[in-house]
């Protein structure tokens, strides 16, 4: 898949300039397709070209002129048409933290574990970020009722997707950080650790 379906979906929300197209993307799709906003721009460009995505321009007050895009009816229709086609390949994880923990064995592990901490406060601040973006979209409705009576579900869907992603990551520090704790602990009888 390339940004452009990425950036034709952010979209789907109304009419936006390229910087707060970054914004929607540093908030609800960087987790799983972030772009830079100088790769943004440039696909803004490619997409305009290719006819997909139109832009007007809004002249400020002491500020640069603003270019506005939104979709047209043939990027509509593309994405409609990629977003029914099937998906290719599985998830494939490409972290280079987790290859950083295929080959702790050997480092401080008090090193190990400001990496496992620094990684788990990471997952816990895009977590209450995410959360003040869910309850921008429910405002004030239940889950239920936001999802019965929305026009899209799909951007809830999908944060809802990088909150699963983000409560696992912090899953999973913690257990790395158990047991971490639990390697250097002394045995005691019965081959128990003790503290």
């Amino acid at each position: 898949m390339s940004l452009k379906y990425a950036v034709l979906a952010a979209l789907l929300e109304g009419e936006a300039s390229g910087y707060e197209l970054s914004k929607v993307f540093d908030v609800s799709l960087a987790n799983f397709w972030p772009a830079t906003p100088q790769q943004l721009y440039r696909e803004l460009e490619r997409l305009a070209g290719d006819g997909f995505i139109e832009a007007r321009t809004v002249p400020q007050e002491r500020r640069p002129t603003k270019r506005l895009f939104r979709l047209t009816a043939a990027g509509r229709e593309r994405l409609s048409a990629f977003a029914a086609e099937p998906t290719r390949r599985p998830t494939a994880v490409r972290d280079e933290f987790l290859i950083k923990m295929q080959a702790m064995d050997g480092v401080d592990p008090a090193e190990v574990r400001a990496l496992v901490e620094e990684r788990r406060a990471w997952a816990l601040g895009k977590l209450a970020r995410y959360e003040r973006v869910r309850e921008r979209l429910l405002e004030g409705r239940t889950e239920e009722r936001y999802l019965r009576e929305s026009d899209r579900v799909g951007p809830y869907l999908t944060l809802l997707a990088g909150i699963t992603f983000e409560q696992e990551n912090a899953r999973w520090c913690e257990r790395v950080l158990t047991v971490l704790r639990e390697r250097r602990a002394p045995a005691g009888p019965a081959g128990q650790a003790l503290g």
